[in-house]
């Protein structure tokens, strides 16, 4: 009936519009819920409760260059290579269907290009990325190690 006779108020918090008695249930209320700061919801810290992995704390690319000493060698983008690499491909790849279809013996194939980042494996002359080969040639080190010995023993 308050609302229909305009006897409205205005909260001094939110603004909304309350009869008088209702008011004064609400301001304190109001004044409670819009002084407290919420806390952003971290979803990684509530999927990670109650398992064994650690939480990591996510590094900013500055410091993971300055780890990986990668600030001074700044890699500059081969995409020229990348695209002429591609475009070889495509070319190699028309000659073989043309070849198939006129009777041809097959042309040979495009000489692999070799991406001058990667380095190569000692042990097994594949060739990887920085990362990926630190891992690789321990690996392969042990695998030499153990074929060398199989064929001692053997």
């Amino acid at each position: 009936t308050a609302a229909r006779s305009g006897e409205l108020s205005p909260c001094t918090t939110c603004g909304r519009s309350f009869a008088q008695d209702a008011l004064l249930r609400h301001e304190p209320i109001c004044k409670k819920v819009f002084n407290k700061k919420r806390k952003p919801f971290n979803s990684l810290k509530q999927r990670l409760q109650g398992t064994e992995i650690p939480t990591v704390k996510r590094q900013t690319l500055q410091k993971v260059l300055l780890t990986l000493k990668l600030i001074e060698v700044w890699k500059k983008s081969n995409w020229r290579q990348h695209h002429e690499d591609i475009i070889n491909a495509i070319q190699s790849a028309k000659q073989v269907t043309k070849a198939l279809k006129e009777g041809r013996p097959l042309p040979p194939p495009p000489p692999p290009s070799i991406n001058p980042d990667y380095i190569q494996c000692p042990h097994c002359s594949r060739r990887f990325n920085e990362a990926a080969a630190g891992r690789h040639m321990k690996f392969c080190e042990e695998q030499a190690v153990l074929r060398a010995f199989a064929a001692k023993t053997t």
